[in-house]
């Protein structure tokens, strides 16, 4: 490729700047005899002259041409040449034309030669060195341009010529005659450079040319003051000529600074105006609703009132929160309601606007309200709403609701204050029971029926009676009989021996009689049989005697318990337990191991799905089915790739799937399916489907649903709601620093919400834990992994399960009292849902970090406790130290927990208050979570150790191979070296800061 090829190539060249020459020596100017060596003595001689101008010159002149074989040599002085690599010789010159000159030999010449000798001193003689090429090394022969005669005035010649490249410290020049008449008027010595200059933004230095006239040299450039890099490196050419050429790279004005001085300066922006990025733009006007008083702005901050969301750019403008919903509508029916509104009249400048439905139970007597329990169903949800209008249901009859619509924007969470909403009131209509379940035939006569089920499974309210409808199944319903019952059980008396009877059960509150069972077919047998109807009678009358002695011993029970309670001044455990089996309506959790029979509590509580309903699609781990994973959830723990021959000996049950399930008249959705393993024993089968037992006691939107089990067909599964996200561990670690407070407290909302449903059900989980939480797509967080973790072998490679007496506990989860005494309760829940708190507010972080499990036990009973995550909000903080308070009886309720937390998020502010002190962690436990640097010898072994690891070649690339250079990190380094993520920074910045204390250093570090 030619040079010119390359520069067309390369496409622009910098407008060419003339090129600088340095003299290094100019007889023109000199005062005195030059002195030169001349060989022979009585060729080349020194002669004083004048110019054209008149000033004194010194030349030197040879004029032996009437003599044969000239040969007459002129050395100069030594010439330092000051690391320059190419020299340039102007010579000024005139000449004799031969033809003018009569009766001269034939050797009269009108030329000279030009040599050159390199040394590294002044070390020349007379003599030496030997006059002849070589080791004299030719530059050119000289030739005029016009030579003269005696008739006319002499005719200077001005010629130039280079040499190079030079290697040693200085040189001799050298003229050679052979035979001319001559005078060499004036020997200028110089050399070439490329001058200073500014381009792109960019200073680069005076260069010298090149060794050849076709080099071109690299000259390294500087951004201007308050200009930044574009691309590196930053370089501008240098030719042979001394003129600039092509350049690489180029720098631009750093945000707050605009170009001036055609493009050779940066200037700041004056106030009033800002630029936010670095570029070639000029700074602009602050955007509306936002100002600035000082120069050099890269932001303009808001005015009082108006905010910008954490998403919005610097350019944009601010803006303010919306103000209130308009026109709601509100439409009653019964316990359920709708609700519709209008937009706000001022959206506060955005389009990014939502609505929350905030719902508050009212006592008329009081005028107080309360926030709404979680049995409230608010479709399709209660915040983040972009459509106008919500479905409420479950609600109690007879009872005030106050329901705020409020709205937010995306800068809702920025201001101090409480959204704008409309409230609107509404007092429920008394709704009918629903109907009664199946009608069960507890023995018969030929003239008896003995009858019993369960009351509605929503009573809405105290139920009255019920009313029993029979009639004979020949004749048809329009011959029926009607009588009531107290109790859910009646004796239906008077009816035709060996006669098949249809009969319906229904239930009557206030509102009057809800919807009749499915009718039941019995029959009464052919002919009365007095012994058999005695013994069949026998279980009622037992039941009914057993049925009294209960309530007699639970009034006693509750009445001496009282008596305590109005001694001692606090309710026990045991009362509150006691008054929620006798409460009515109240729905309690069976375990499924307190039947004889536990496929029974399988059949009971799990419905059965046809094998052709369900579609598998996809393997997607091997784990235990109590480890039920989304496609995002796949930890080394939970996702090995383990043969199913290995299940046995690894303590697996078989494969985790994602499948299809499509049931008659519902539409189809995709499913988790927890498969076991062939070859089964029936301890693994019943262990397998008790987990099935126990979800399908629970129905609440934070716990997760069981939509059946297939047990009649190969292989036995256990179908579940598919959760996109996984495990709530794995998902924070995946998205470390990527959601709001006010989203992560909504997370842990949604687990206490759960959470208060099971200790409401006396189900006391034993195992709750980041990685038994499941996230849906909507981030909502489910509850999950019922009881089986009890049923797991040792595995010596996973920790997180300790054995000990009775069964393996999770040390880091698990409360004083549950660890010691085995002592489960909700109680111990709670301690298990503060270190979840932890774990969330730190993205997922390993609860007490490295330290072994007997040093945690040591620690918790040492009053130590965990601190604050980073950002973490003070009152969460306080709210896991009241979780971890060693007196169970002293830690808050799961009920307690939510409406905290709901009262939190309703009042934004109070989590913009983030703890600065170590607050209930004793320093001994904190001292053991930061790293010592003085262990690390590499900065990969300080990454490796924050879990940073991903950032080791960035850091490397960047020049931070050591912590002298890595403690001087800001911010803006990192966003250069890659590392974009908040979340990232902020741990990466703070570890900054702990190394920086521990080397006594007090450099700034932008957090």
């Amino acid at each position: 490729m030619t040079m010119d090829y390359f520069l067309f190539f390369c496409g622009f060249l910098l407008p060419v700047v003339a090129a600088v020459e340095e003299t290094l020596m100019d007889t023109k100017w000199a005062t005195t005899e030059l002195a030169w060596t001349a060989h022979p003595e009585t060729g080349w001689e020194e002669v004083s002259g004048y110019d054209d101008a008149m000033n004194p010159i010194r030349t030197y002149q040879v004029c032996n041409v009437r003599e044969l074989n000239q040969n007459n040599w002129l050395r100069s002085d030594y010439v330092p040449r000051k690391d320059v690599l190419r020299i340039y010789v102007e010579m000024k010159f005139t000449v004799r034309d031969c033809n003018s000159i009569p009766n001269i030999p034939g050797s009269c010449k009108e030329t000279f030669n030009l040599f050159y000798y390199e040394s590294d001193g002044d070390t020349a003689t007379p003599t030496s060195p030997f006059w002849m090429e070589n080791p004299y090394v030719k530059v050119d022969t000289i030739a005029p341009d016009e030579s003269f005669s005696m008739l006319e005035s002499g005719r200077v010649n001005t010629k130039v010529r280079s040499f190079g490249p030079l290697s040693k410290a200085g040189f001799y020049l050298a003229f050679q005659d052979l035979g001319a008449c001559m005078s060499l008027i004036s020997v200028r010595v110089f050399y070439k450079k490329c001058s200073t200059t500014i381009a792109n933004f960019a200073v680069f230095p005076e260069t010298a040319t090149g060794a050849e006239a076709t080099s071109l040299v690299i000259a390294p450039g500087t951004c201007v003051p308050n200009a930044l890099e574009v691309s590196v490196p930053l370089k501008l050419y240098c030719n042979g000529d001394g003129e600039w050429m092509v350049p690489v790279g180029s720098c631009t004005c750093a945000a707050g600074f605009e170009p001036a001085m055609k493009d050779t300066q940066c200037q700041a922006c004056s106030p009033g105006t800002f630029k936010s990025k670095q570029g070639e733009g000029f700074c602009s006007p602050c955007p509306p609703n936002s100002r600035t008083s000082s120069g050099a702005s890269n932001v303009c901050s808001c005015r009082t009132g108006f905010y910008r969301a954490d998403n919005d750019s610097p350019d944009s403008a601010c803006t303010t929160v919306p103000s209130s919903p308009r026109n709601v509508i509100s439409n009653v029916n019964e316990t359920s309601l709708v609700l519709e509104w209008s937009e706000p009249r001022d959206s506060g400048g955005r389009d990014d606007l939502l609505y929350n439905v905030i719902c508050k139970k009212c006592l008329v007597e009081r005028s107080l309200c309360s926030r709404c329990d979680d049995n409230v169903d608010i479709s399709p949800r209660h915040l983040g709403l972009t459509q106008r209008r919500v479905a409420i249901s479950n609600l109690q009859a007879h009872t005030q609701y106050s329901f705020e619509i409020q709205a937010v924007n995306g800068v809702s969470s920025k201001s101090p204050y409480t959204p704008q909403y409309s409230a609107v009131n509404i007092t429920t209509n008394q709704a009918a029971p629903s109907a009664v379940p199946t009608v069960h035939l507890m023995g018969a006569t030929a003239s008896t029926m003995s009858l019993s089920w369960l009351p509605p499974e929503k009573p809405n309210g105290i139920i009255l009676d019920y009313e029993i409808k029979y009639h004979e199944k020949d004749q048809g319903e329009a011959i029926s009989h009607t009588m009531t019952a107290q109790r859910s059980s009646a004796r239906i008396e008077g009816l035709k021996a060996g006669t098949p009877y249809v009969v319906q059960v229904r239930a009557r509150t206030v509102a009057g009689y809800g919807r009749y069972s499915g009718p039941a077919d019995f029959s009464t047998n052919l002919q009365s049989d007095p012994e058999k109807s005695l013994q069949e009678q026998l279980p009622l009358i037992v039941g009914s005697a057993t049925a009294g002695l209960v309530f007699i011993i639970a009034v006693v029970v509750i009445a001496i318990v009282c008596l305590r309670k109005q001694r001692s001044g606090s309710e026990s455990e045991y009362t509150e337990k006691l008054q929620q089996y006798i409460t009515p309506g109240m729905k309690v959790y069976i375990d499924p191991f307190t039947y004889e029979d536990p496929n029974e509590a399988v059949r009971e509580f799990a419905k059965e799905i046809d094998i052709s309903c369900v579609k598998i699609e996809e393997v997607i781990g091997a784990g235990n089915p109590h480890e039920h994973l989304g496609s995002r959830g796949k930890t080394a723990r939970h996702f090995q790739a383990v043969p199913l021959q290995d299940f046995t000996q690894s303590g697996e049950f078989g494969e985790v799937c994602r499948g299809r399930l499509k049931l008659p008249g519902r539409r189809e959705i995709i499913v988790a399916i927890k498969t076991l393993k062939a070859g089964y024993t029936e301890r693994q089968r019943r262990d397998f489907l008790s987990e099935a037992s126990i979800m399908g006691q629970f129905d609440h939107p934070n716990i997760i649903r069981l939509e059946g089990v297939v047990t009649k067909s190969r292989p036995v599964m256990i179908v579940t709601e598919f959760m996109e996200n996984g495990a709530l561990d794995s998902f924070l670690r995946l998205n470390d620093g990527q959601f709001t407070v006010i989203q992560l407290v909504g997370m842990l909302r949604g687990i206490a919400a759960g959470m208060k449903y099971l200790s409401d059900m006396n189900y006391v989980h034993r195992d709750l834990a980041a990685r038994n939480i499941l996230v849906n797509s909507n981030l909502v967080c489910k509850v999950s992994d019922f009881g089986l973790s009890r049923f797991l072998e040792d595995d010596p490679n996973d920790p997180t399960y300790t054995s000990s007496l009775g069964g393996k506990i999770p040390i880091r989860w698990t409360a004083p009292e549950a660890i010691a005494y085995r002592k489960f309760t909700s109680a111990s829940d709670v301690w298990s849902y503060g270190i979840v708190m932890w774990e969330v507010m730190s993205y997922g972080e390993r609860p007490y970090w490295d330290m072994s499990n007997q040093d945690v036990i040591n620690a918790v009973e040492q009053d130590y406790r965990l601190p604050p995550p980073m950002d973490c909000p003070t009152a969460l903080h306080q709210l896991m130290l009241d979780c971890w308070v060693k007196e169970r009886n002293l830690r808050p309720k799961f009920s307690q927990i939510v409406n905290t937390l709901d009262k939190l998020i309703r009042n934004a502010a109070s989590l913009k208050v983030v703890t600065s002190t170590q607050s209930g962690a004793s320093q001994p436990l904190l001292d053991r979570c930061v790293p010592d640097y003085s262990t690390f010898t590499t900065v990969g072994d300080w990454l490796h150790a924050i879990k940073m690891s991903r950032y080791h070649d960035s850091f490397l690339n960047a020049g931070f191979a050591t912590f002298d250079l890595v403690a001087q990190m800001t911010a803006e380094d990192l966003l250069r070296i890659g590392v974009t993520l908040a979340g990232h920074q902020k741990k990466i910045l703070g570890s900054i800061q702990d190394m920086r204390l521990q080397m006594n250093q007090t450099l700034p570090v932008q957090v």
